[in-house]
């Protein structure tokens, strides 16, 4: 037990970024849905388009989201749905 507590755990960065973007997601949804708006269509609206103006400043969504790089965000949620929605592997 002691051996494995003082092992250090390796993250790829791969994982690490899949990770950030879940939680910056939930954070923009979080806020979005706090100021009344449809968290659904202002990401989607700002992954489209590029324009942070999608994203309210509350809760500094905004500069959270900015963060992301919006093809690798596309891509996990593409992942995501096909993997879990339709249980494609």
């Amino acid at each position: 037990m002691q051996e494995d507590q003082e092992r250090t755990m390796v993250f790829p960065a791969a994982a690490k970024r899949v990770l950030e973007a879940r939680d910056i997601l939930a954070n923009v949804y979080k806020a979005l849905r706090e100021k009344g708006y449809n968290p659904v269509g202002q990401i989607a609206g700002f992954l489209l388009s590029g324009d942070p103006v999608y994203i309210t400043a509350h809760k500094n969504a905004r500069s959270l989201i900015r963060r992301l790089d919006r093809m690798e965000v596309l891509e996990e949620l593409v992942r995501y749905y096909m993997e879990n929605a339709l249980q494609i592997e």
